[in-house]
């Protein structure tokens, strides 16, 4: 009997040409239907024996039958059976060096609760009605980027969904309710789309580890803990237990927003998994799926004890073919990816080739984290996704921008860190760069298109929050602090003056706060609940979020994100002390040839002497409505403290 490897000797043979040679397949995986009958399929190229377990329900119920599969080509363990196995659930027993594990399918479509089995499914039958005539809405001229989560949008006692609906895919079908139900505040899909939003960001609704899907309770958590790539989360169904129900909700959810105007973009986590060992990628190929040290142990770039080995080929194409199961089988319009830092360039470059495709040019957007959560073991010579690597990545790959972040509300490291808008200061050219979304010869960007500028999303503390650590000394977070309400309209004028795709934390528009909770990934559910209340307290600032949102979808200047969007900026000028100030060219198909923006971050009113001509006031500190009915100035312009002024030339 042969000794069987270490970890450090399977990385080795991991890494190796000759594994690839011998061990890559194209060969379908998982467990599928046809005309046939049914068939299973898992690669498991270093076990000695597989046996597929097949079972009456997705929970604690003894096999109904037990297989022996076979080994075929290039590690792939096969069976097939000539009856119709629809509604069936399995699972595998792998055995690898004598050791045998139970594991779920890596490929599996659906499970039953928890995950734990796979269930064989006739994907048709999952379809709502209507379903094959759903499409994404055209691509809008700008992209306003809302990130929701399932649970927490909608669990709000206030927030005008059915109580049985709460939480739920089901409550993402709505797209009417309001504020109690009263019928005047729009909240959730319906706020959404008053707001001027046009995709929705859904944090993970994969089948994540750390909620358990028997309990409709208040449990909570992000989702940032892989279990299943290929299986919806059950706890956003109205019945775990039963595979093709979570399926046919998300698609339900999916074809309401599609309906509502939006397009949908799938946040996804391939950088780590939840528990390596209970991981069913580790137990199918122990160690195969994952970076280790030198010495064999798990690495551990993700922060989250794990770090996925995008750059090996089976673990390129697993990537590859869940992306391309979801925007196939549920109509998703772009992908989000989590420390997108951690994957490798030529498959990021490969995801976006194979989108562009199969579903025509620019329709699926990708973007995501271009960093990591620690430092990263990879194979030598990978090239990874990371900040310093963008313009390695194809220019239609985007990355969100932590440096017009950071200079607009201060470093997420540090609670007291300070930006522009409360008391750090701010250099002209620090602005044009912002300005110019770090793009081109101005950043580590190709183009402005690569860059998402943002100033907060479900990571670390919120806008509000972060802003109340710093101006409000009494950390009333719950509170309304006219500093605060000043600081945050004043950072999001200027993160509309800035080039990219334009991202919002769904509530970061009414002041949601956390009540100073950094990061609330697993806190209760009553602390990140959006709380729809605060939007009727908070409508000022809402409204003034909404009409400065209208205000850029109408400017070429701010929407530019081509090569030459940068050359746009044709001047920048610090007025005084925490006062800056750009011109842009805003040309081709506009009423207004220039827009001037003035950035008043003092306590005091600033005097701006103005270019030449005849201004038209756009928006101010207090109004972001004023473009309907524009007043005219010129030669100088009071702004007052801790306001913007933004300014369109008149046509002479």
């Amino acid at each position: 009997m042969e000794t069987p490897m270490t970890p450090a000797q399977l990385k080795c043979w991991f890494d190796s040409e000759a594994f690839e040679q011998l061990y890559h397949t194209d060969a379908p995986l998982g467990a599928w239907l046809d005309e046939n009958g049914s068939h299973f399929a898992l690669w498991a190229p270093t076990a000695g024996k597989v046996v597929l377990n097949l079972y009456p329900d997705g929970g604690e119920s003894d096999a109904r039958r037990v297989i022996s599969m076979r080994r075929g080509a290039r590690g792939v363990w096969q069976h097939d059976e000539v009856e119709n196995l629809s509604g069936v659930y399995y699972d595998y027993d792998v055995t690898v060096d004598g050791e045998t594990t139970r594991t779920q399918d890596p490929y599996a479509k659906t499970s039953g609760v928890n995950g734990h089995r796979g269930m064989m499914v006739n994907l048709a039958d999952t379809d709502p009605q209507g379903w094959a005539q759903d499409k994404a809405p055209v691509k809008p001229a700008e992209d306003v980027i809302y990130e929701i989560h399932v649970k927490d949008f909608s669990w709000d006692v206030h927030s005008g969904v059915p109580e049985k609906l709460r939480g739920k895919f089901k409550a993402l079908t709505l797209t009417d309710t309001t504020l109690d139900g009263k019928g005047e505040i729009p909240t959730c899909l319906n706020h959404a789309k008053h707001l001027g939003a046009t995709h929705i960001q859904l944090m993970p609704v994969y089948n994540y580890g750390s909620v358990d899907e028997r309990k409709d309770d208040d449990s909570f958590n992000w989702g940032y803990d892989p279990v299943n790539y290929n299986v919806p989360e059950g706890s956003y169904a109205s019945d775990p237990h039963h595979g093709e129900v979570r399926i046919r909700e998300m698609k339900e959810a999916i074809m309401a927003m599609h309906k509502a105007g939006f397009r949908v973009i799938m946040d996804v986590v391939y950088n780590h998994t939840y528990y390596l060992k209970e991981c069913c990628l580790f137990k199918a190929a122990p160690w195969y799926y994952y970076r280790q040290k030198a010495d064999g142990s798990a690495s551990n770039g993700s922060g989250c004890g794990t770090e996925i080995a995008s750059e090996r080929s089976m673990v390129s194409r697993y990537i590859l073919d869940s992306l391309l199961y979801w925007a196939e089988e549920y109509h998703i319009d772009g992908f989000r990816f989590d420390l997108m830092g951690m994957l490798d360039v030529p498959l990021m470059n490969r995801i976006q080739q194979e989108m562009d495709k199969r579903f025509g040019k620019g329709e699926k957007l990708l973007y995501g984290e271009p960093w990591a959560g620690g430092e990263c073991s990879t194979r030598k010579g990978t090239e990874l996704a990371h900040k310093g690597n963008m313009k390695a990545l194809h220019p239609s790959i985007g990355a969100f921008c932590d440096d017009t972040r950071d200079a607009i509300k201060g470093s997420v490291m540090d609670e007291m860190s300070r930006g522009f808008v409360n008391g750090g200061g701010l250099e002209a050219h620090k602005l044009e760069h912002c300005i110019r979304a770090w793009a081109g010869e101005w950043g580590e960007f190709k183009v402005p298109f690569q860059t998402i500028t943002y100033l907060s999303s479900h990571d670390d503390w919120t806008l509000w929050d972060k802003l109340v650590c710093t101006l409000d000394a009494k950390r009333n977070f719950t509170g309304c602090c006219e500093a605060v309400i000043r600081a945050n309209k004043l950072a999001f004028a200027m993160l509309t003056g800035c080039q990219g795709h334009l991202f919002l934390l769904s509530g970061e528009e009414f002041g949601r706060t956390k009540e100073g909770v950094k990061n609330s990934y697993n806190v209760t559910v009553k602390i990140n609940r959006m709380d729809w209340q605060r939007l009727k307290k908070n409508h000022d600032l809402s409204e003034y979020y909404r009409g400065l949102i209208a205000l850029r979808k109408g400017q070429p200047g701010l929407c530019d994100k081509s090569d030459k969007a940068g050359e746009r900026v044709l001047e920048s000028r610090q007025m005084a002390k925490d006062v800056a100030a750009v011109l842009l060219d805003n040309g081709r198909h506009s009423r207004y040839p220039e827009l001037l923006m003035i950035f008043n971050a003092s306590d005091d009113e600033h005097a701006a002497i103005l270019p030449r001509g005849q201004w038209a006031v756009l928006a101010d500190g207090e109004s972001s409505f004023l473009w309907e009915k524009p007043a005219t100035i010129s030669d100088t312009a009071e702004v007052p403290a801790m306001s913007a002024l933004i300014l369109g030339r008149i046509k002479a």
